[in-house]
């Protein structure tokens, strides 16, 4: 018996609600990831993108265990000498919690042309309010 392959034109997006609230941050990038790449769905395809669109919400009220918000660093450079710029955890889910969660789960995807178009998929919230209710999503409780 020949293995599946999934065709793009087969393959059916559904939208998902994932709540970040009083999760941890790990625990829901891998989820999203799992969801955005497809493996999921029975006819997951690794060269082909079978997954479907998530949505994040109460990103600021995702948690990180341990002492991750005052030891872990974000980082990013300004392209000038010396720009490099540093922030803890705590100071960026304060700031930032969108760029957080994104960062996240972005980088449990593959760092290819694949990953990036499965990346623009994920829509991530501060509240617990988007603008995505014509798409019908459905809650996905894990």
């Amino acid at each position: 018996m020949a293995t599946y392959m999934a065709k793009p034109a087969e393959v059916e997006k559904k939208w998902w609600i994932i709540d970040a609230a009083d999760k941890p941050l790990g625990r829901v990038s891998t989820e999203a990831a799992r969801i955005l790449r497809g493996k999921h769905k029975p006819i997951f395809t690794p060269n082909i993108d079978t997954g479907d669109f998530v949505i994040i919400i109460n990103a600021d009220k995702a948690k990180l265990t341990g002492d991750k918000l005052d030891k872990k660093m974000y980082y990013h450079h300004s392209g000038y000498p010396g720009g490099l710029k540093e922030m803890t955890y705590r100071q960026l889910m304060e700031r930032k919690p969108v760029l957080a969660v994104e960062k996240a789960v972005k980088g449990m995807l593959p760092h290819n042309k694949l990953g990036r178009a499965q990346g623009k998929k994920l829509k991530v919230y501060v509240g617990d309010q988007h603008p995505h209710a014509a798409q019908k999503p459905e809650v996905w409780e894990f």
